[in-house]
């Protein structure tokens, strides 16, 4: 075996999947091929080479109008047939609505995919005064969102350790409070508490509240989260969020265990 060219092979594999990740991401606006080069890491003529072998695959497509690039067919095609096995929507969107309607802020699902998570579902609250940080296929690092930090607390230690190994640079990227350290006291107050509390550290004012949903097997791959605006969370509405959090993310859980 030519061990350069295998190398070589799952670079470009690994870059690709980063491009279409970031197109999916952006929803459909779209991004500039700028914009994902950028964002990837990549040289401009190297993104626009994988970008255009994604398209001639189906996979993205570009807007004449914009030149923005976009998801495309094949995307939609394959995703139906993963849905099948992956997407818990359908069994948590009852779920996602009772806690909107029951705390008055805007509730969420996000599953973990490799060290993001994603928003899958959004429901609004009653409350007229929303943060719209979240919104469906949305994106976090693990440990940035309530979402991934509920996740990231539940995880074996080790995981744990080899998340941060490969990711040095969370507090460069995310600000001050999502260095390791800073990171692995909310982490260890997550664990203790049950639910994860995120005080603006996204957006100021913006508050969210996430509490992890588990697989028959224990192990936390989606996350149920709320989000509202600063005064609407005082500490003892917060106690109270997080108990029908906790509550609401429990059941969900077992209907998982029981249906797979």
């Amino acid at each position: 075996m030519d061990i350069s060219r295998s190398t070589s092979g799952a670079q470009s594999v690994t870059r690709a999947a980063r491009l279409l990740r970031l197109v999916t991401a952006a929803g459909t606006d779209g991004s500039t091929a700028a914009q994902l080069a950028d964002t990837a890491g990549l040289t401009r003529p190297t993104a626009h080479r994988i970008l255009s072998a994604l398209r001639d695959e189906g996979l993205v497509d570009q807007e004449e109008r914009t030149a923005r690039w976009v998801a495309g067919p094949e995307l939609y095609l394959m995703g139906t047939v993963a849905a099948a096995r992956y997407d818990i929507t359908a069994t948590a969107r009852d779920i996602v609505r009772s806690l909107a309607v029951r705390t008055e802020e805007s509730a969420f699902l996000s599953v973990r995919r490799g060290d993001e998570t994603v928003c899958l579902l959004r429901e609004e609250g009653s409350f007229p005064i929303r943060s719209f940080v979240l919104s469906e296929g949305v994106r976090f690092p693990l440990g940035v969102a309530s979402a991934g930090l509920a996740i990231l607390a539940f995880l074996p230690p080790h995981d744990v350790d080899a998340y941060f190994e490969r990711h040095p640079d969370l507090g460069s990227r995310w600000g001050a409070a999502h260095d390791e350290r800073r990171l692995r006291e909310r982490l260890a107050e997550t664990a203790a508490r049950g639910f994860a509390v995120n005080p603006g550290l996204i957006v100021e004012g913006s508050y969210g509240l996430g509490a992890a949903v588990f697989t028959r097997e224990g192990h936390p791959q989606w996350a149920l989260s709320l989000t509202g605006v600063q005064f609407r969370f005082g500490p003892e509405r917060i106690a109270e969020l997080g108990r029908v959090l906790l509550a609401h993310a429990h059941q969900l859980s077992t209907r998982i265990a029981a249906s797979r």
